[in-house]
């Protein structure tokens, strides 16, 4: 049976794009086998590494990610003995790619996925060298890789549906969104929009109409802000008003009669390319790449945890990342197993936007932070997506927090929890937070929560595997020393 994930993501080409997926597989704490035929790019591609670093740790690390982790090999043919999922990121040449992958195909296991990271060429057509194209997809990615999570999946004439489904797989274990592409055509679906508006945006250049950087801003301030979470179609749904996209078409169809565009591309003539150059490096007003790719990443973050607590678009991914990566704590309690009195189940860094103009983390991140400790908790117990989804889950009732010490930027944490009552619908626990490197005590929080029937709204016993494992751990717990802020409550000299 084929590993749910890959333990080694091959990379065929470490240009940006190749580069952009070793950093997001590196990310996901996986080993990386990568080769690339040219002069210095072992070097090239752990200078990329290191430079986007920063980027994927303020989106959250997984168990065992390291920047080290990668391996650049002597041929293709070592990477494809090497690892158990195969991403080509050869330039977009299709005779290039056509050769590359037949290489690729006669020297990989059996029932190795090989995915290219075309961004529009047929995958029937790329794939015609293979001796097993039914193993061949595109896994078309969006630059950064490491951040962006869309993927497009597209299959050739001759890949196998199971192909397709291990590629969405391994995509979405890698924290993207795969996107599979009912029908092979050029371009795929993301470029073939992008390539409309860029065919317009040209020729509003050429006929004098508009700079680059008023274009942009026609995007950046207005539509652009929408689509990050919702797209086109949706956005002019909401346009209708309450009929919705019908209304919207009545109203705003017989202006696609209108003269507005011209997608037919105009001449690239010398005089264009100039007013583009001309027009973008006026916008970069001198500053690098290197600094646009920081401000890009920096601003693409903000995006994606500003959407992240409506839980649309990429926010809708960071929650469920964030999710799966601090659940990762123990494994799942099971009867028998040696309970440890605390329990320590959870460890973070504190993140970015946890902290103040001080660089202290806030209050309100205390509580994110503890919340998070309970969760994996309730993973430990068994409270699982299962259970919730069953109509079972754990509301909070009451929280109290004693700040110790400071908390600063760039901290690592860990957390103990302690259970310190139990009944068939309460429980009592207490939580103490440790700095990760000095061992000192920076905070500590007790929490009572109700278990609660979501469909009816009302407290109702615990239930199955979760009661059975908050016994057990109760049992334990029982004996631990009473911890020292349990039961704390403020108070000045003189109160009664």
């Amino acid at each position: 049976m084929m590993n749910p994930h890959p333990r080694v993501f091959g990379v065929i080409g470490t240009g940006v794009i190749g580069a952009g997926w070793a950093v997001r597989a590196l990310s996901r704490g996986l080993d990386v086998a990568a080769w690339d035929p040219a002069p210095g790019a072992d070097r090239r591609l752990r200078e990329a590494v290191d430079r986007a670093w920063l980027s994927v740790q303020r989106l959250g690390l997984y168990p065992g990610a390291r920047p080290d982790r990668v391996t650049f090999l002597d041929t293709p043919e070592e990477v494809c003995a090497a690892a158990d999922f195969i991403q080509e990121s050869a330039p977009e040449d299709e005779d290039l790619k056509t050769a590359l992958l037949a290489r690729l195909d006669a020297a990989a296991p059996p029932g190795v996925v090989i995915a290219s990271s075309s961004s529009g060429l047929l995958p029937t057509r790329i794939a015609s060298g293979c001796a097993h194209p039914e193993r061949v997809v595109v896994g078309h990615p969006f630059n950064p890789v490491y951040l962006l999570p869309l993927c497009e999946v597209v299959a050739g004439g001759r890949t196998s549906p199971e192909t397709v489904e291990r590629a969405a797989e391994v995509y979405d274990y890698l924290d993207m969104y795969p996107l599979v592409v009912r029908n092979e055509l050029p371009g795929y679906l993301s470029d073939r929009l992008q390539e409309a508006m860029w065919r317009e945006i040209l020729h509003i250049v050429n006929d004098g109409m508009a700079t680059t950087g008023e274009l942009d801003d026609a995007i950046v301030y207005g539509p652009g802000l929408r689509w990050a979470g919702m797209g086109t179609n949706l956005t002019f749904h909401l346009a209708g008003g309450r009929p919705g996209m019908r209304h919207m078409l009545e109203q705003f169809g017989p202006a696609l009669a209108l003269p507005w565009t011209r997608l037919e591309a105009p001449e690239l003539t010398d005089r264009l390319i100039d007013d583009m150059v001309e027009g973008t490096a006026e916008q970069a007003a001198g500053r690098s790449v290197e600094e646009l790719e920081r401000m890009r990443d920096d601003y693409l973050l903000a995006v994606m945890r500003a959407l992240r607590s409506a839980g649309v678009g990429a926010g809708g991914i960071l929650a469920r990342r964030e999710a799966r990566r601090y659940g990762q704590g123990a494994e799942p309690w099971s009867e028998g197993d040696r309970i440890a009195a605390p329990l320590e189940l959870f460890s973070c860094d504190v993140e970015p936007d946890w902290v103040d103009y001080n660089d202290h983390m806030t209050e309100a991140a205390y509580l994110t932070a503890f919340g998070w400790a309970a969760d994996a908790l309730f993973r430990y117990i068994g409270d699982d997506e299962e259970y919730r989804a069953a109509g079972h889950s754990f509301y909070t009732v009451e929280t109290h927090i004693n700040y110790l010490r400071e908390v600063r930027g760039g901290d690592s944490l860990r957390f103990t929890t302690l259970v310190v009552g139990l009944d068939d619908k309460r429980l009592h626990i207490y939580h103490e937070m440790f700095d990760l490197r000095t061992g000192e005590r920076a905070a500590a929080a007790e929490q009572m929560l109700l278990h609660m029937d979501t469909e009816t709204g009302r407290p109702a016993p615990i239930e199955g595997t979760p009661a059975s494992a908050l016994e057990a751990v109760r049992r334990v717990h029982r004996t631990a020393p009473r911890p020292e802020y349990l039961g704390r409550v403020m108070a000045t000299k003189g109160e009664t």
